[in-house]
């Protein structure tokens, strides 16, 4: 049985989990090994931020753990712009920033928190990125405030692009995703690799549908939403703010 909502694992407790695990977030290459794709949801959520937001000024990393995308971004975009790196975990944020300021001259800002409490002005980011982050937002409260806040946050023409940890709608093709997810954590690990992921995930995780947070980001004010991949548990997707 999945463990409720109000005893998934707190806020403090996620934050130290990430503080003791920098180093395995800190491949470029590969991003995080458990989530399968990784280096094609990247790879596509930056190229689409690049294909539909000019100019690229000032972007918001939300849960950027060591930088990767805020890199990636770099790489693909050719040029510099202004960072803001926002996560739970101090060590991460110190990660990310070293590895950010070695690419990209422009400045970097440092948001140590909770999104959802953390002031920000509307309007002041070209691109928000949020890979593996919002699967951490709990009531159906919590992802409403989360989505409308990057959706004000944003300037008008720019652009959110998500790749994350999803569920399904209809409980077969639940079953069955997870099971294919299973799948791929025992050929990378074993099955106590895959027991220990499946672990923290339930204790740890909320995620919803791609369905559900496709509707979601129309109902808080995007009206272009698009999906660039889905495989299995995991989706690269986003939207742009017209």
């Amino acid at each position: 049985m999945e463990t409720p909502l109000h005893k998934k694992s707190s806020i403090d407790t996620i934050r130290a989990r990430f503080d003791n695990d920098v180093d395995r977030f800190s491949v470029l290459a590969t991003g995080q090994s458990a989530t399968i794709d990784a280096p094609l949801a990247m790879e596509l959520i930056t190229n689409a931020a690049v294909a539909t937001t000019t100019p690229i000024t000032r972007v918001l990393d939300l849960g950027c753990g060591a930088g990767n995308n805020t890199l990636k971004l770099r790489q693909t975009l050719g040029t510099d712009f202004a960072a803001d790196l926002l996560d739970l975990s101090q060590p991460m944020l110190d990660r990310a920033t070293e590895r950010v300021q070695a690419v990209n001259a422009g400045p970097v800002t440092q948001h140590f928190g909770d999104f959802r409490a953390i002031p920000m002005a509307a309007e002041t980011y070209d691109v928000v990125l949020a890979a593996a982050v919002l699967h951490h937002l709990r009531e159906d409260a919590d992802w409403h405030a989360a989505f409308a806040k990057i959706y004000r946050i944003l300037k008008p023409g720019g652009s959110v692009w998500i790749t994350d940890l999803i569920t399904h709608e209809v409980p077969q093709v639940h079953s069955l995703m997870w099971a294919r997810y299973g799948e791929y954590l025992t050929d990378l690990g074993g099955a106590d690799y895959r027991e220990k992921v499946f672990a923290y995930i339930d204790k740890e995780d909320s995620p919803r549908p791609l369905t559900y947070q496709l509707d979601l980001l129309r109902k808080v004010g995007f009206s272009a939403v698009d999906i660039l991949h889905k495989n299995s548990n995991f989706a690269a997707f986003g939207a742009v703010k017209r």
